[in-house]
């Protein structure tokens, strides 16, 4: 998925021939989109490069530091980039810089450092073009409802048949899908869940044909499994592939904090 236009390259870029920012820069994103994709879906250290609406030879560097968002103009002078009194020869040299020495922020003096490249294509299954957050770039919502309501990427929400834990009987229910929590209620209107699932317990996610209906599957979690039904089975495909998709980034992160605790 490509969220800022077509995919970047040299001639997009109109400024020089490096490609080094390939992968992160998204073009004409505004600052208030970065903002949302980066504190919605970004974490500590994240960053990404889109152009600047004041000149024609600025970027902006975007960068997510705890809660917040920072931009800093960086300026193409033909041969080299500028960020304050540094410069650099090339982007990928300034992106090295700060990975080991930190950027202040002017107006709070938050110390950053360049640590995740935000990719202009995000490593997430394709039933995931419609989210909200970017249907809300694309439509032009303004600031004020974008930046604060920004969802995470991976929300999903719809009606799911249940069946009971003691009494085997099935009762439709709204589940909603919000980083790594499934949460159901009663219905729709419900501002209270009957429960909510962290998925972080749950083993596994896969098609069910142990039941008498269609379109089931099943999420295993240590003390209960708990089995679902879908209206059509490409409806119970989306559930089974997002809700594999969150096991997938929770066992990436422990692996990653496992290495961290090791080294």
């Amino acid at each position: 998925m490509n969220y800022s236009g077509d995919k970047p390259n040299c001639q997009q870029h109109g400024r020089g021939s490096d490609c080094s920012c390939r992968g992160w820069y998204h073009g004409n994103l505004t600052r208030h989109a970065a903002e949302a994709l980066l504190l919605s879906n970004g974490q500590d250290g994240s960053y990404l490069l889109r152009k600047s609406n004041e000149r024609e030879d600025l970027y902006s560097l975007s960068v997510r530091g705890k809660d917040s968002v920072k931009h800093f103009h960086v300026e193409h002078t033909g041969t080299s980039f500028k960020f304050g009194f540094n410069e650099f020869s090339s982007l990928k040299e300034l992106v090295m810089h700060f990975a080991n020495q930190p950027l202040i922020g002017s107006e709070t003096g938050t110390l950053i450092v360049l640590k995740h490249p935000y990719p202009w294509q995000v490593e997430e299954p394709s039933i995931y073009e419609s989210v909200r957050v970017h249907t809300a770039m694309q439509t032009g919502r303004t600031e004020s409802d974008l930046v604060p309501n920004a969802p995470s990427l991976g929300t999903k929400e719809g009606y799911l048949i249940k069946q009971g834990k003691i009494v085997k009987s099935w009762k439709t229910r709204w589940f909603t899908l919000h980083r790594y929590e499934l949460k159901y209620f009663k219905d729709q209107t419900a501002t209270e869940p009957i429960r909510a699932l962290d998925l972080t317990e749950c083993s596994a996610v896969q098609f069910d044909y142990s039941q008498e209906r269609v379109n089931c599957f099943c999420l295993v979690f240590p003390l209960r499994t708990y089995y679902l039904c879908a209206k059509t089975g490409i409806e119970a495909d989306e559930w089974i592939k997002i809700l594999r998709w969150k096991l997938s980034q929770i066992r990436k992160q422990l692996e990653e904090h496992s290495a961290t605790l090791s080294s």
